[in-house]
């Protein structure tokens, strides 16, 4: 029984293993399979990443080689498709010139030795791969590997002649992955259009070996100045070891303290070349010793790389590359290659027969002016010239003269390059003084100034200013904005700067294109005279492209019209990819526009400017003279185009006539532009400008500025009424009050009180100035006397010593000590215009026959006065006769002969012509003549200008920027409502050894 049960337990143990076991079994089974699955879900994971990876590449690959530009055999074969430049006519002017020499040759003229040596250094396995070389490709990844390692630079490269012909034709030079992944592809396409041998020829013409030399024609002439095809063996292997860094290479060959460095590349060729079997030990060694022994046979050639047209083709070129940079997002260098091989036609907007013109007037200058000339340092001819002329109603510059003598490339353009900028003198007193004093309506062409001492106040407000004439303590006294501008005086055109405000000026330079720097834009001296900073490091001011594109705002309706240079390109297929059409801004309004014009006729009708005159053309301009000379301008218009001169030394220095004196602008400046305008004008007839609708006319007077009163025409120097022109409710509405009547005592001139007989009493006209000035003004003649006859005199034994007045000559106001001598030109100390009388200019004759104009009288300061206008009625003059001021060099206004009430002013034989007789007028008393001699000559130099109400009301008598200062003793007169004028206390003038008078 004992045995049963011991088997029945051994029984139940096993089946308890048995269990256990399978229990252990199944475990196992299920680890197992759960191990299979993480597994197998971990190499789904990997290959995914890979796949999604390698279609990701795939993507990106495919999207770059459909994304590249085409390729076509003319893209790798048409090397030498320049783009071309033509003129207005559309004839041939100019190739665009490229940074490379390139001249193809076909591979028969290239020597055998010379092609294998570029195969042995640069592809060895060319003629055994399909356009990539995997060998090559794997090894300049392992021996790129290593560098990183051990932390080098300069990755190695593994491009192929192929892949190189692709880069340099199609592709740019940009490193990057994209244009590698392009550059393979399409050097595999390349390889199944063109032979092995063409693809050689490719390479051979476009490699670049230094210098300006690309293709192995362009560099056997640059370094040998010999043909490819009479090369030895060290000049080809000098010339393929070129090709890893050409520019330092091209030094290395011309600096001979770093020819080591070709040295060791060039026997780096030879020894490939012995390596594969392209050279015998004989020919190896002879090589390897004339480089070592500097027996190589450089003779370095330096390729002319000038334009037929420098001065225009270079600007043309500039803003091509600006606008298709902005037009189709082109790089710099994607603009380079697409005019160097994509043989665009670039059609200019140069007049080549107006352009040869102009620079042989410039070139010749010296025949035409009196101008000292000679050569400087490097031998430049000085003193230089720029002109340019510019169709202002459609933008297209005809002419740009950079300079004169020889057009050297990459020249210094001094007249359209912004690296060129010069202070301007006078011209800009029309751009930043004159006009926005008109545009803003704070003053018309007729307001009144007054030439003498800056007040202290304005003295003051610019830093203790106190500016004076060229010759000290002479001035004009009252004078008026269109005579002010005529004849450049300074000291207006700082007053009205000062009124205007110097922001308000500014802001009118900066329309008109002038350059400023921080300086130059609170000066004053700038804003009124043109007296730029131009620091070396911050230049400022003009050229003749920006004053020839300003000035013609005022033929062209206020509108400045962007000048161009090109007005279409077409590309080799003649499809048009530009068209350049110039922005157009309203700069000023039409009518002010309008008013400038006529204003800017004076210099160039009456005064210095008058060589700019030619043929029938209306000619309007300002001249402009820099301190000590240094640069004299002409900038004008006409109807049909704009012009500016410049002449100057390259470094800034004094100019000399041909007889050591200074020169002016009004005859070298102006004369060349009339001599260029002359030509570029055949033809054409003579027209002039429409009058503005708002454009009305009005008699005033041309002391006061205001509505002429009884007494204006009786001034003691003739008539002082003219008709003005002015913007359309800017009419002056009070009434001079300059003019007074003053019943005086003939005999003293002082004012007749009751004891004075009757029979010395005698009523004339004076001028009325409030204040006694401390310094002479050349009107001061004419001013009412303050003194009151006290019956102190004794009347003289007989009239020998008396004048038709009654007056004895001798004893007049004024101190006879003083020998102060006013200047024949005051307002510009560097542009005296030349003298006419007594020396070219002869004084008219009368008119005895006076049935239209009385003919100018002239005095003896050397300037004609113009006819008077005595038929003059028409109040749409729009050719206004600018009324004089004073007898000197100022012209006379017309003689009112309608007017049968006015009785004509007395006149003095002091170098003023008797007024025009009034022929209509049978009731005119004739003036009775004064024999003082005492007159002095009008000075020239810079009138004040009373500052208006600061918001002066339209048709309010702000036309009066009459000044009176007598240093500390001045008394202001204000406007006021019984027609008084404004007599502005600012007055100022300029030191000619400060600031430039032009």
């Amino acid at each position: 029984m004992s045995n049963n049960n011991n088997s029945s337990n051994s029984s139940n143990l096993n089946n308890e293993d048995n269990k256990t076991k399978t229990i252990q079994n199944n475990i196992n089974n299920k680890n197992s399979k759960k191990s299979k699955k993480i597994l197998t879900t971990f190499l789904i994971f990997i290959l995914s990443v890979f796949l999604i990876g390698a279609l990701s590449v795939f993507g990106f690959t495919f999207a770059i080689i459909k994304t590249s530009p085409p390729l076509t055999i003319e893209a790798v074969t048409d090397l030498d498709q320049a783009s071309q430049l033509f003129d207005a006519n559309g004839e041939f002017m100019d190739e665009v010139l490229k940074a490379e020499k390139r001249y193809v040759i076909s591979l028969d003229e290239i020597p055998l030795h010379l092609r294998n040596a570029f195969i042995a250094i640069e592809d060895e396995r060319f003629y055994q791969h399909s356009g990539i070389d995997v060998q090559r490709i794997i090894g300049a990844v392992i021996t790129d590997i290593k560098k990183i390692l051990n932390k080098q630079t300069g990755l190695h490269g593994a491009s192929t002649l192929t892949q190189q012909v692709i880069k340099n034709t199609i592709l740019t030079n940009e490193v990057s992955i994209v244009r590698k992944i392009r550059e393979i592809y399409l050097a595999l396409e390349l390889e199944k259009q063109l032979t092995k041998d063409q693809i050689l020829e490719i390479y051979l013409n476009t490699i670049f070996v230094g210098g300006n030399a690309y293709g192995v024609e362009a560099g056997a002439l640059q370094y040998f100045s010999k043909n490819a095809k009479d090369l030895t063996l060290a000049q080809s292997a000098f010339l393929a070891g070129s090709t890893q860094h050409p520019t330092r290479y091209y030094s290395s060959a011309i600096n001979s303290s770093e020819s080591q460095f070709y040295k060791n590349r060039a026997l780096t060729v030879l020894n490939k070349m012995l390596e594969l079997g392209y050279v015998g030990q004989e020919d190896y060694n002879k090589a390897v010793e004339e480089i070592n022994n500097d027996q190589i046979g450089f003779n370095i050639k330096k390729f002319n790389d000038s334009y037929n047209y420098e001065w225009f083709a270079r600007p043309v070129v500039e803003e091509l590359t600006k606008d298709l940079k902005e037009v189709y997002g082109y790089t710099d260098e994607e603009i380079k290659l697409h005019l160097r091989n994509d043989g665009l036609k670039i059609y200019t907007t140069m007049d080549k027969t107006l352009q040869d013109h102009a620079q042989n007037i410039l070139d010749n200058a010296t025949n035409y002016i009196n101008l000292s000339e000679w050569t400087d340092e490097n031998g430049i001819i000085q003193p230089q010239m720029s002109a340019v002329v510019i169709d202002f109603k459609t933008g297209h510059v005809k002419t740009i003269i950079g300079g004169r003598g020889t057009q050297d490339a990459n020249s210094y353009n001094r007249a359209a390059s912004d690296k060129f900028l010069r202070s301007i003198g006078s011209t800009a007193k029309p751009l930043t003084a004159y006009t926005p004093l008109i545009d803003l309506k704070l003053g018309h062409a007729g307001t009144g100034v007054e030439d003498s001492p800056l007040s202290k106040e304005l003295s003051d407000k610019y830093e203790g200013w106190d500016p004076t004439n060229e010759v000290k303590n002479n001035f004009i006294g009252y004078t008026n904005i269109r005579y002010s501008l005529e004849r450049s005086i300074n000291l207006s055109a700082i007053k009205i700067v000062d009124t205007v405000g110097i922001k308000n000026s500014l802001d009118y330079g900066k329309k008109f294109g002038l350059h400023y720097n921080k300086k130059s834009e609170s000066s004053i001296a700038t804003l009124a005279l043109g007296q730029f900073n131009n620091d070396p490091t911050d230049i400022d001011g003009g050229n003749s492209l920006i004053l020839a594109s300003a000035f013609s705002v005022f033929a062209n309706g206020g509108v400045l019209t962007e000048p161009i240079t090109y007005t279409h390109v077409v590309d080799k297929n003649g499809k048009v990819i530009l068209e350049n059409k110039p922005d157009k801004t309203q700069v000023v309004s039409p009518e002010t526009a309008y008013i400038m014009y006529d204003l800017l006729k004076g210099p160039v009708e009456r005064y210095s400017s008058k060589p700019a005159k030619f043929n029938d053309i209306p000619v309007v301009g300002k001249t402009g003279t820099t301190e000590n000379n240094k640069d004299l301008w002409f900038a004008g218009t006409t109807p049909y185009m704009s012009a500016a001169i410049w002449i100057g030394a390259d470094k800034p220095t004094e100019l000399k006539d041909k007889y050591g004196n200074k020169p002016f602008s009004g005859s070298t400046a102006s004369a060349l532009f009339g001599k260029i305008m002359a030509k570029a004008h055949e033809s054409l007839p003579p027209i002039d400008i429409p009058r503005p609708q708002d454009i009305v006319s009005a008699n005033i007077c041309s002391v006061s500025g205001l509505l002429a009163g009884p007494y204006c025409s009786s001034d003691p120097r003739g008539s002082k009424v003219y008709t003005e022109i002015f913007v359309k409710g800017t009419v002056p509405t009070h009434t001079c009050d300059i003019h007074v009547p003053v019943t005086i005592n003939s005999l003293t001139g002082a004012i007749a009180t009751a004891s004075t007989p009757e029979y010395l009493k005698e009523t004339r006209v004076f001028l009325n100035r409030k204040y006694t000035p401390s310094v002479y003004l050349s009107d001061q003649k004419y001013v009412a006397p303050k003194v009151y006859d006290d019956g102190s005199y004794e009347l003289p034994d007989n009239n020998d010593n008396l004048n038709q007045d009654g007056v004895d000559p001798d004893e007049e106001w004024f101190d006879k000590n003083d020998t102060t001598k006013p200047p024949a030109d005051n307002n510009n100390t560097n542009t005296t215009p030349p003298p006419t009388d007594n020396n070219t200019e002869t004084t008219p004759p009368a008119d005895n026959n006076n049935t239209n104009t009385t003919p100018p009288p002239t005095d003896n300061n050397t300037e004609t006065t113009p006819p008077a206008d005595n038929n003059n009625t028409d109040n749409n003059n729009t050719n206004t006769t600018p009324p004089p001021t004073d007898n000197n060099a100022e012209t006379t206004p017309p003689a009112d002969n309608n007017n049968t009430n006015t009785t004509p002013p007395p006149t003095d034989n002091n170098t003023e012509t008797t007024p025009p007789t009034d022929d209509n007028n049978t009731n005119t008393t004739p003036p009775p003549t004064n024999t003082d001699k005492f007159d002095p000559p009008i000075i020239e130099e810079t009138p004040t200008i009373p500052t208006p109400n600061p918001t002066p009301e339209v048709g309010n008598d702000s036309n009066n920027i009459n000044n009176n200062n007598n240093n500390n003793e001045t008394t202001n007169q204000s406007n006021t409502t019984n027609n008084s004028e404004t007599e502005n206390t600012q007055n100022e003038n300029l030191d000619s050894a400060d600031f430039d008078f032009g």
